[in-house]
């Protein structure tokens, strides 16, 4: 008897603490960005939208993505897995502009901004020579 009452009263413990465990992502694999061939987004990614900018001073174009906690609890911790599969295919952080969420990155003459929401990523092409 006591070991049944034992576990009705662990129970309740139990499945707060499954609740309360972090979320993660998985990222399956890469493939092209829509946007830029040279982009690598997670297979597993949703395309939420493509943008055009056709007026914006320093913005080309860009792709919006949905992957479920790909930026952790509230957008905080950014995929390092993801920012080092874009560093093995030659972007390069430019750290020192980082804003927030914003991690902008610089290959050949491409800067692109890449934006960490807790569920989705916004991934931007800059106008050549454009000031960020």
């Amino acid at each position: 008897m006591k070991k049944i009452l034992m576990t009705l009263c662990m129970l309740p413990f139990l499945i707060w603490v499954q609740g309360c465990a972090p979320a993660t992502y998985e990222i399956e694999g890469y493939t092209a960005s829509s946007m830029n061939p040279d982009i690598p987004v997670p297979t597993n990614a949703k395309l939420i939208e493509n943008i055009a900018y056709s007026d914006h001073p320093t913005l080309k174009k860009g792709a919006n993505y949905e992957l479920k906690h790909i930026g952790g609890e509230q957008g905080l911790y950014p995929p390092m897995d993801y920012f080092q599969k874009l560093a093995d295919t030659g972007w390069v952080e430019l750290e020192e502009e980082r804003l927030g969420h914003v991690h902008f990155l610089k290959k050949d003459t491409t800067v692109i901004a890449i934006e960490i929401q807790e569920n989705t990523f916004q991934i931007t092409e800059m106008i050549e020579e454009s000031a960020f």
